[in-house]
């Protein structure tokens, strides 16, 4: 100890603290933690200053300018402390707590929540956003989290916050049994109600709760595809109009396409076709498929007939009359130019064109 930092530690203490930083608790420096009678104490808006005299809290001080009464004596303390080597044996401290909001905190789930959805089951989400604490009872403040430490963080007790957030979260939305789809249309009916379960938690602490917000609530990526899906199936559910959209967008496309409407025909027939298929598969439903049967017998192949002459009617080739009207079979002719086989009523040879 010098004898300048001795002589500096008997003058009466202005005590105040400027604060710039993230700071939530800060003990002021007081030499050899003795503050003497008649220390001027000024307290700013947005902070309150706690005083401990011999261990224990004296006084809360709100904004404004205060005169400490201390056992310790300026000057005369220490001639009373040779004894103590100069130590006084009074000693007291001055604690000064932010009371302003501390915004933009981040919570989130670090683990996925495993929620029941009606409609889907047992399901994993997470979620994230963010919140708003302040000190509302210093004293209780000091006893309960930061004790006698000369210096306390945000960050310091900004990972017990964030459990105790999402653990209310978790257990306020399993009781809600808000439908997965719906969720999204009560985040601010949550995030009320998330901020009221959790209050009296946080005045436990000496804190207070004034601002909670859910920014997203997420799915894992294989439910969200099936949501995906189940939602294209919803938009195809009236085909007609779905195909007509189709096809206005492929007339689109075609006015756009140097091919013209030639160049897409292709594809707004597959398109056409594949919608008939679709109708067809919900209008008839899909049977149970049968068991394998045996190939059917190949249909026998007709016997080529040729006109009766006299009424028309088919002779068989086995046939040397007409079944009709008892007419012998025509015989076959043949083209005396080419050789060519003549038809009954063929008049001119189909192979040279000779008049038969």
């Amino acid at each position: 100890m010098g004898l300048f930092s001795f002589i500096k530690g008997q003058f009466i203490e202005v005590i105040e603290w400027t604060d710039n930083t993230n700071e939530i608790v800060h003990q002021f420096p007081v030499y050899d933690k003795a503050i003497k009678m008649g220390a001027q104490l000024t307290v700013r808006e947005s902070q309150a200053a706690i005083f401990l005299n011999e261990g224990q809290i004296a006084d809360v001080f709100g904004p404004g300018r205060y005169i400490l009464s201390t056992e310790n004596m300026p000057v005369l303390t220490a001639l009373k402390s040779w004894k103590y080597a100069f130590n006084s044996p009074f000693k007291a401290d001055v604690y000064f707590v932010n009371t302003r909001n501390f915004t933009d905190q981040k919570w989130g789930t670090t683990n996925p929540i495993i929620m029941r959805d009606a409609e889907f089951g047992a399901i994993r989400m997470r979620g994230f956003g963010s919140y708003a604490f302040r000190v509302q009872d210093p004293a209780l403040f000091l006893k309960e989290i930061f004790g006698t430490q000369s210096s306390f963080s945000a960050d310091q007790i900004g990972g017990y916050l964030k459990s105790v957030i999402v653990s209310g979260l978790s257990d306020l939305i399993g009781e809600a049994r808000i439908p997965i789809m719906d969720l999204a249309l009560h985040y601010d009916e949550l995030s009320s109600s998330v901020r009221a379960k959790l209050e009296p938690t946080f005045n436990g602490m000496g804190l207070s709760l004034p601002g909670f917000f859910i920014e997203n609530i997420s799915l894992p990526e294989e439910v969200e595809k099936m949501i995906d899906r189940k939602s294209s199936m919803n938009i195809a559910g009236n085909l007609d109009q779905y195909m007509k959209f189709q096809a206005a967008e492929s007339i689109r496309d075609a006015a756009n396409n140097p091919g013209g409407v030639a160049g897409t025909g292709a594809g707004l027939g597959a398109g056409m076709a594949m919608g008939q298929i679709f109708t067809q598969a919900m209008n008839h439903p899909a049977e149970p498929a049968a068991a394998p049967s045996a190939p059917p017998a190949p249909a026998p192949a007709s016997e080529a007939t040729i006109p009766c002459t006299a009424c028309g009617h088919g002779i068989k080739p086995n046939e040397k009359f007409c079944p009709e009207c008892g007419a012998p079979r025509p015989e076959k002719k043949f083209c005396t130019e080419c050789g060519g086989t003549l038809e009954p009523g063929m008049k001119f040879c189909p192979s040279c064109g000779n008049k038969a």
